[in-house]
């Protein structure tokens, strides 16, 4: 995982399970190679690059329940 500036362009999206005016807001933006993550807040602090296997596996761990 790496980080990335949050000037590049890019197409994010609000994650579903982001709450309305929750301090918990989550965008994503899906790459070629990965998926970015970063705070909506924050934007300005930038972004984790998570590799496609390694974001199948965080999702999965979510779904399943594994992390909370």
């Amino acid at each position: 995982m790496s980080s990335t500036s949050s000037s590049d362009a890019r197409s994010w999206f609000k994650s579903s399970h982001s709450g309305g005016n929750t301090t918990e807001c989550v965008e994503a933006a899906h790459l070629g190679e990965a998926t970015a993550i970063r705070d909506s807040k924050a934007t300005e602090e930038g972004s984790l690059l998570f590799r496609p296997g390694a974001w199948s596996s965080f999702v999965s761990a979510l779904q399943d329940g594994r992390l909370r």
